[in-house]
C-alpha cells in the first residue's frame, strides 16, 4: 500500500501509561506489546515527512459526575485522570516538537476535539491508525474518521488490546464498515 507523505497523517492513539505501563490502571500486556510497532512506525512515518498526531486520552476529576449514562469512571474505573502520570504518553514514543497532540476526553479522537479542523488545514485526506485500544478508542476514532470523508487504513500489527480476539474483531469491523486494514511492512511510505 503506498502511502502520500503530503497528504497523510499517522494517528497514534493512546499509547499512554495508564493503558500501556504494568503499573497504569488500565494496564494490557497487548498495550505494551504495541509499543515498539508502534515505534517502528512512528520512525518510518517521520523520516517520510509524514505528519504524526498522537491523541491522549484525559478526564477531569469531574467529568462523569453529572452524567446520565455515559461514565467511563463507572465502566472502566478511575484512569488516565488529567494531570496524572497514567495521562502521559509512553516514554518509549517521544513527541516531537511538530507533532500534533489531541487530548480527547471519550473514546472518538474526533468528539469535541480540534483534530479534523487541524487535518483539514494541513490538507490531510487519509490517515493511517495505530494504538489501544483495538476495539475501543481506535475502532471509535477510525469510523468517525470514515464518516468524516477521511479514509481510515488501520495498521494490524501495530494494535494494542485486552485479549487478541479484541484486535481480531476490531480489525474485521473496521475492513467492513469504513476503511482498509495493512501490516507494517506492506507499507511504502
Amino acid at each position: 500500500m503506498h502511502v502520500e507523505a503530503d497528504r497523510t497523517a499517522l494517528v497514534v492513539v493512546d499509547m499512554q501509561n495508564g493503558f500501556c505501563h504494568p503499573d497504569g490502571s488500565l494496564y494490557a500486556p497487548g498495550s505494551a506489546e504495541a509499543i515498539e510497532p508502534v515505534g517502528d512506525l512512528v520512525d518510518r512515518a517521520r523520516d517520510a515527512g509524514v505528519q504524526i498526531v498522537y491523541t491522549r486520552d484525559v478526564h477531569p476529576p469531574e467529568q462523569f459526575d453529572d452524567a446520565h449514562y455515559y461514565d467511563e469512571f463507572d465502566r472502566w474505573g478511575e484512569h488516565v485522570v488529567e494531570d496524572s502520570w497514567e495521562a502521559e504518553i509512553v516514554d518509549d514514543l517521544p513527541v516531537a516538537d511538530d507533532d500534533h497532540v489531541v487530548v480527547k476526553h471519550t473514546y472518538d479522537a474526533f468528539y469535541q476535539t480540534e483534530l479534523e479542523g487541524w487535518l483539514n488545514a494541513h490538507g490531510i485526506d487519509d490517515l493511517l491508525i495505530c494504538g489501544t485500544l483495538a476495539n475501543v478508542c481506535v475502532f471509535h476514532t477510525a469510523g468517525s474518521a470514515g464518516v468524516r470523508d477521511f479514509k481510515p487504513v488501520v495498521v494490524e500489527d501495530a494494535l494494542g488490546y485486552i485479549e487478541e480476539g479484541d484486535r481480531e474483531y476490531a480489525v474485521d469491523h473496521c475492513e467492513f464498515l469504513f476503511g482498509e486494514v495493512t501490516m507494517s511492512e506492506e507499507l511504502s511510505i
